[in-house]
């Protein structure tokens, strides 16, 4: 084993794209506020407006549909707040409905809106996948809502959503849906316009953009109160003087993300077989969680729970063999909690306290793959005999 770490954690962020690091720095010479009139401020506002013709050709959506934020957290709140309050004052009942195990962008966004807006909030059950049957959603919008939100695709277990499914059942109640591609974008084809949501969040992080940028795709007929005052700047949604650098990056990288989806997509799903095969193959008491190896799963993501094992001392294990993995979302600011996304699933407590996430991207190779499975056996005798630690789940 070489100093050199291998990186198994693309979920949680991906590496800069060579391109999109050129185009970046580039970007970040340029002087000029895009909200200025002189030729300074209107070279500025021609980069920024075609990157954002790039972002919407590879989303499928117009360029005025796109918004720009700081990331897929931001669009999202913004999304979630901005469309409930709209509808609410348009007459909607001041109900939000949800799918079980979604990331805590959504999560703590409607919690926020429980406690200080009187928002009611229906969590829907999903099945042993972690995905949502339509009927269960068209069974609960009966008696109407603000809006729907769901994961395109769980950032945990991997699962692919029947969104446009979904968000047909919505509209039929005359609902509209929002989507959180935020891990699904890059990895499955994720197409605004034939998908028939009213909003979309993403992020150019989990594509080989920089961090600090995202966007929210908001449906010409859909309406939302901005989060953000100021400016008035891209439809008064989302205030404040554009980051066109970011704009420029986040161009590139959802550029060849679209160009190279099909065969990214068949390579990682390779990976990610081989991956499957070795583990439940080498591992006795390991389970794989989410939808089956197929169109439904992510091709870059591999969950797994190992019974009588911890999660943390599995990831603390690799980590010293070499691998960065993850136990499932990075976004808990580092503390450590059973996933609510297992729970949601109907994984017993002590089942979900040995999960396990490995996701391939850019650079993941069949060496690294095998490398991993030489170690992970070995690792997981250790991790058994050092039993569980006394966690406190976390239920919600």
């Amino acid at each position: 084993m070489g100093t050199m770490a291998i990186y198994l954690d693309h979920a949680a962020t991906t590496p800069l794209r060579p391109e999109v690091l050129e185009g970046y720095t580039e970007a970040l010479r340029v002087v000029g506020n895009p909200s200025s009139i002189h030729a300074h401020g209107q070279t500025a506002k021609r980069m920024l407006e075609e990157a954002r013709e790039r972002v919407a050709a590879a989303l499928g959506c117009d360029p005025v549909e796109v918004i720009f934020t700081s990331g897929g957290t931001e669009a999202i709140n913004t999304a979630i707040k901005g469309m409930f309050w709209a509808r609410v004052a348009a007459g909607a009942p001041p109900r939000v409905l949800l799918p079980g195990g979604e990331h805590h962008a959504t999560l703590d966004t409607v919690a926020w809106l429980a406690a200080h807006e009187g928002a009611e909030v229906l969590e829907l059950p999903v099945d042993g996948r972690a995905a949502l049957p339509p009927d269960v959603l068209d069974g609960a919008l009966a008696g109407g809502a603000a809006l729907v939100t769901a994961l395109w695709a769980s950032n945990e277990v991997g699962t692919v959503q029947p969104v446009a499914e979904l968000a047909a059942v919505a509209a039929r109640h005359g609902i509209p849906m929002h989507a959180d591609a935020v891990a699904a974008l890059g990895q499955v084809p994720v197409d605004f316009r034939s998908s028939g949501l009213a909003a979309l969040s993403v992020s150019a992080h989990k594509i080989g953009g920089p961090v600090g940028i995202g966007a929210l795709v908001l449906g010409r007929r859909a309406i939302a109160e901005p989060l953000v005052h100021g400016g008035g700047q891209q439809r008064g949604i989302r205030s404040g003087t554009q980051d066109v650098a970011g704009a420029v990056a986040f161009g590139i990288a959802a550029t060849l993300a679209a160009e190279e989806l099909a065969a990214t997509g068949a390579e990682l799903a390779e990976l990610r077989d081989r991956l499957i095969a070795g583990v439940l193959g080498s591992v006795p008491g390991a389970v794989l969680r989410g939808a089956e190896p197929g169109p439904n799963r992510l091709p870059g993501n591999a969950h797994f729970t190992f019974a009588g094992c911890d999660g943390d001392s599995l990831l603390f294990l690799l980590d010293m063999e070499g691998f960065s993995v993850s136990t499932g979302p990075a976004c808990t600011a580092g503390v450590s909690e059973l996933s609510h996304v297992l729970l949601a699933m109907g994984v017993p407590v002590e089942e979900a306290r040995g999960a396990l996430r490995f996701t391939l991207g850019a650079g993941s190779t069949a060496a690294d793959v095998d490398a991993l499975l030489q170690v992970l056996p070995g690792v997981v005798t250790r991790a058994r005999r050092a039993g569980h630690s006394d966690r406190v789940p976390q239920l919600h």
